[in-house]
């Protein structure tokens, strides 16, 4: 059978990530949904082995603070080399980024430094050797596929190593790269290269990063984010176990969701896809043939409703209280300026005439912060505090809603400690004690979900 052509037009990116590429069995599911999807000529995008990215930072450190790098080493090729082995690949695949593993893991330890820029060349390795492998599979079913570093692929970044980002000009340079090309181009996520030739990583998300660059670039009918869930979830299924898929989701809806703790696209990861209006879809790649969920631009008129419950576990309040602030412009500057210069980030804000309140991950530095705003207000930091987000376009239509949610709080005897309705009116954020957070999660997933 003909599996691709010339200048070729690829009509669908799918995304693997960790857990999707993670074993042989793994790997044997992604070869079966791409071969499915040969006739869309579809552009795959990896990443690394799941837990490898993780270990290739544990063996910086090693090697930087003079422990047992080795040993990280020896575990990172064990890994690989028994994926290689059940899948019947060519022992010898990887050497040469095996090789390259201990000269980084040498050089960090000789000089005892470890720059970022030498921990994105190091932390690149897991996709390079993801993708090899991948292609190789496909190879092995009869595929045309081959394996391409994202660099080789047309994308170019800027040099914030960790953080980076797409140069102008990446869209035309990746279909200079990708069209003429025949075959399935298996493509490391994650990464890119700047200017003066230094591998990058494009930061948290990175993968689904990619696979919106590519998908935008290309011009796709979708993009396909594959993991290990059905989709987005009404809830944590390991809260509430009767959560269920959502089928659709509103690109608004699903950056809410990721920003209040929900384990879905981060909303950078989705920008080119949103500015293309490429659908989004998160599928599992253990069942296939479950519809998932699609991410869109805009919601048709059946599609609006209550979407899921994000939470974010583990969160503090700070009080700021200045009564000689009151009708004073430049409070609220002056607050956010002390949090942006210390790079503490926020989640709610809630305000009075002489107050503001505001919810930050508990495990953020305060200290700094606190003494800063201390210079001009009063400043109480209270702690074990739970953050819940209900989301979904119905928050807009009407006062039910929200009473149900209030309701619910009620009989449970939970009080708010603070609650924000988001501006984009598609979400209603609380503060809750995190001892009740489990109950409470329960309690409103029962009633906005599954009550008749």
């Amino acid at each position: 059978m003909q599996y691709a052509v010339p200048f070729m037009q690829h009509r669908l990116v799918q995304k693997f990530g960790g857990t999707s590429v993670g074993s042989a069995d793994a790997i044997r599911r992604v070869g079966v949904i791409v071969e499915r999807a040969r006739d869309q000529d579809p552009v795959v995008v990896v990443s690394a082995v799941g837990g490898v990215t993780d270990r290739l930072f544990r063996l910086a450190e090693a090697a930087h603070t003079g422990g047992d790098a080795a040993a990280h080493q020896a575990e990172i090729e064990a890994i690989h080399r028994t994926i290689l082995v059940d899948l019947g690949l060519p022992a010898d695949l990887l050497d040469v980024w095996f090789t390259e593993l201990g000269d980084l893991a040498r050089g960090i330890a000789l000089l005892c430094e470890r720059s970022a820029r030498t921990q994105d060349r190091l932390a690149s390795l897991g996709e390079r050797m993801s993708s090899r492998i991948v292609a190789a599979h496909l190879v092995s079913r009869g595929l045309p596929a081959y394996a391409l570093d994202a660099w080789d692929a047309g994308l170019a970044t800027d040099a914030r190593f960790g953080c980076a980002r797409p140069l102008p000009g990446s869209d035309a340079r990746i279909r200079a790269a990708l069209s003429p090309r025949e075959g399935i181009p298996v493509v490391t996520g994650y990464l890119g290269r700047e200017a003066n030739g230094a591998i990058t990583t494009l930061g948290r998300g990175g993968s689904d990063y990619s696979a919106s660059i590519f998908g935008a670039a290309l011009s796709v009918v979708e993009i396909q984010i594959w993991t290990d869930v059905d989709g987005v979830m009404t809830a944590d299924p390991r809260q509430v176990k009767s959560a269920r898929a959502v089928p659709v989701l509103s690109f608004a809806e699903a950056a809410e969701l990721a920003f209040f703790g929900a384990k879905v696209l981060h909303p950078a990861t989705m920008a080119p896809a949103v500015r293309a209006g490429i659908p989004i879809r998160v599928l599992n790649t253990w069942r296939p043939d479950e519809r998932g969920t699609r991410v869109v631009g805009k919601l048709g008129p059946t599609e609006r409703g209550l979407k899921s419950i994000a939470t974010k576990s583990r969160i503090s309040a700070v009080n700021v209280v200045a009564s000689e602030m009151m009708f004073q412009y430049g409070f609220l500057e002056r607050i956010a300026d002390a949090f942006a210069r210390h790079e503490v980030v926020v989640d709610v804000i809630a305000t009075s005439e002489v107050s503001v309140a505001l919810t930050v991950d508990a495990t953020a530095q305060l200290e700094p912060v606190v003494a800063e705003l201390s210079t001009f207000s009063e400043v109480a930091v209270v702690p074990d505090l739970a953050l819940v987000s209900v989301v979904g376009e119905a928050l807009r239509d009407g006062l039910a809603v929200q009473a149900r949610i209030f309701g619910t709080l009620a009989e449970l005897g939970v009080r708010a400690e603070m609650a924000s309705y988001g501006a984009t009116r598609n979400n209603l954020s609380i503060v809750v004690p995190r001892e009740r957070l489990h109950e409470v999660v329960e309690a409103l997933h029962e009633r906005l979900f599954t009550a008749s």
